[in-house]
């Protein structure tokens, strides 16, 4: 759910052409260059201490090392084919009428700007090339984790071809809640790990045992997993950049917390589904930031519902086939809180608008929060007026707080808890 308001059928529809001998082509403008800078200090601040883990903190296996190494290599071509393809696409949207208008920047000359939509069909195309291309050098034919590796593709391609279908036909918000559980089927179906659970030490003497198996209610709350995450990225939405930032915050917080799990353990199963874990996030981290360099404020181009739906699906497919869904659950605090805020208006019970986004003051350029349910107008009724950037880096830094308040909870309930 992008700030912005979708091009209707006058505002598509060709006008007449002028009553002159010559005939004029009206061309949309490009699209702005990509904000290379932004990314280059995000990369420089995520890599030194997320290489420092794989090579010197950590003793982690050659082997598992070099598949790392792979992925990430690839990961690179990936981004940059990505920062390429994404103004070609641009074009292809814009000549269908796929385009909004920044509701954020309505009463300015921006706000009158064609922005092309639904972008993520481009991130989420190269994604699936890149993780397809990756089994060629990691999995062998026998590998226990193919069925599962390819299943989770599906998922995630099914995810990316609903969303999609959702940015062209705009389905309704209660036909929205039931896709992603069409989309995770091939997962669920496919899935052949364990159903147990291990109950925290508080709690074994209630219980009476350590290990409890849920069968069928494991996988149903894999579904119901996949049905948040999914969902919730999209529900906390509306400012340039903040779907893709939020994806990228997320997805770097997995990145660490990966090497760290593989690195303390000595179970090779474990490894392997951290490492599982690593082979997806690493393809997702980079071509989300080339999507940002062109979404990052002032927003060339929107995500749409493709991104979203393509990034929540992908993060609880890890988060579930890497057996770490609670600590994905924390990671996603802040979008835990947004849908706890949106809950009456999604339910039906409060009157819910199409649109729950602040108010915009053109005279100021400032945003005002609303009394609607959401993390963005309960931050700015908090706080008081923001601009769209200085809002989105406020939400950001929230979202990265709450990834280390993860980390810290880890590290306190470690012994104890389980």
């Amino acid at each position: 759910m992008a700030a912005r308001k979708r091009a209707s059928a006058a505002d598509t529809k060709p006008s007449p052409p002028p009553q002159t001998q010559e005939t004029t082509t009206l061309i949309d403008p490009p699209i702005a260059p990509p904000k290379k800078a932004l990314i280059f200090k995000f990369c420089l601040f995520f890599s030194i201490p997320y290489f420092y883990l794989l090579y010197q903190y950590y003793t982690i296996e050659q082997e598992l090392r070099r598949s790392i190494l792979i992925n990430a290599s690839l990961c690179v071509t990936g981004f940059f084919l990505t920062q390429r393809m994404i103004p070609v696409a641009s074009r292809y949207v814009l000549k269908r009428g796929l385009f909004g208008f920044d509701i954020n920047k309505k009463g300015t000359p921006q706000g009158t700007v064609k922005v092309p939509e639904s972008l993520g069909i481009v991130v989420g195309i190269v994604f699936l090339v890149l993780a397809i291309l990756f089994q060629y050098f990691n999995f062998t034919a026998d590998s226990n984790w193919l069925v599962e590796y390819n299943a989770a593709l599906a998922s995630i391609c099914f995810m990316i071809l609903l969303g999609f279908v959702d940015d062209v036909l705009d389905v309704p918000w209660r036909v929205k809640l039931l896709l992603p559980s069409i989309a995770a089927l091939p997962l669920l179906m496919a899935y052949a790990g364990h159903t147990t659970i291990i109950i925290p030490k508080p709690l074994i003497s209630y219980v009476g045992q350590e290990v409890l198996d849920l069968g069928w209610v494991y996988k149903l709350y894999m579904g119901l997993l996949a049905v948040f995450c999914t969902n919730s990225i999209n529900i906390h939405a509306g400012l340039n950049g903040l779907e893709v930032g939020q994806t990228v915050v997320i997805a770097s917080a997995i990145l660490i917390h990966n090497l760290m799990q593989i690195g303390a353990s000595s179970d090779p199963e474990y490894k392997q589904a951290h490492a599982f874990s690593i082979y997806l996030v690493q393809p997702l981290l980079a071509t989300s930031l080339a999507l940002l360099s062109y979404n990052w404020y002032p927003s060339s181009v929107f995500v749409g519902d493709t991104y979203t739906y393509f990034a929540g699906m992908t993060m609880a497919v890890v988060g579930i086939l890497g057996h770490y869904s609670e600590t994905l659950l924390i990671f996603f605090l802040p979008q835990v809180l947004n849908f706890l805020l949106s809950l009456p208006q999604l339910s039906g019970y409060v009157k819910c608008p199409r649109h729950r986004l602040p108010r915009f003051n053109p005279e100021t350029g400032l945003l005002t929060g609303t009394r609607d349910g959401t993390l963005i107008n309960f931050y700015l009724r908090m706080v008081g007026p923001k601009s769209e950037k200085t809002l989105c880096i406020h939400l950001l830094l929230v979202q990265a707080l709450g990834c280390c308040f993860c980390f810290l909870l880890r590290y306190l309930l470690a012994g104890w808890y389980k």
